[in-house]
């Protein structure tokens, strides 16, 4: 389970049609800022060897996504280049409360939650892409993301439970995702995997 409390709307989709090298390129970006994520968690966490663990192996995925993403951009002929990020990650780490263990909680969960927001986009991507019908190869490449990315939500979930009660966790995850469905659900002009 997800834990999301919205889907994807046709105003995404149609940013997809208009601009879907400018999804893709952020897409990378959004790989590359999630092994920045799990890294930093490792610094941040140390002494749980648990989630060090998790983390390595989710850094080592995330930086394979990317330059999975850069090899289709390449191959599409599309030069990888600074975006302008959405707000959406912003805005979810602006939740994150100062003291610990809350923040740990909190930085854990909203990670699980842009994951899970991630793999849902992509799958609704994968089936645009194929009822489209012109560019299978994406859809397919999109599809094969949806396991590790509902693993990775799962992950930061379970960890979470390192630093509260799993009532205390649950409680916080359903609050952080009413607050992600909002964010998402306003939305940004620009298309990006999180507009």
């Amino acid at each position: 389970m997800l834990h999301l409390q919205s889907t994807t709307s046709e105003r995404w989709l149609a940013q997809v049609d208009a601009s879907l090298d400018d999804i893709l390129i952020d897409h990378a970006h959004c790989e590359k800022k999630a092994a920045g994520t799990a890294l930093n968690l490792i610094f941040a966490y140390v002494e749980d060897a648990e989630l060090c663990r998790e983390m390595t192996l989710i850094v080592n995925e995330e930086l394979e996504h990317f330059h999975l993403v850069l090899g289709l951009l390449e191959k599409r002929g599309v030069p990888f280049r600074r975006l302008k990020p959405s707000t959406y990650g912003r805005q979810l780490n602006d939740l994150v409360r100062k003291g610990e263990p809350e923040r740990a909680i909190d930085r854990l969960l909203i990670a699980g939650l842009i994951e899970a927001r991630s793999c849902e986009r992509f799958q609704v991507l994968a089936d645009h892409l194929d009822a489209r019908g012109d560019e299978q190869e994406l859809a397919d490449f999109y599809r094969s993301l949806f396991e590790s990315e509902a693993r990775h939500h799962a992950v930061y979930t379970r960890l979470a439970t390192h630093f509260g009660d799993d009532q205390e966790v649950v409680s916080r995850l359903e609050e952080l995702s009413t607050q992600e469905a909002a964010i998402i659900g306003i939305g940004e002009e620009l298309p990006r995997v999180h507009s």
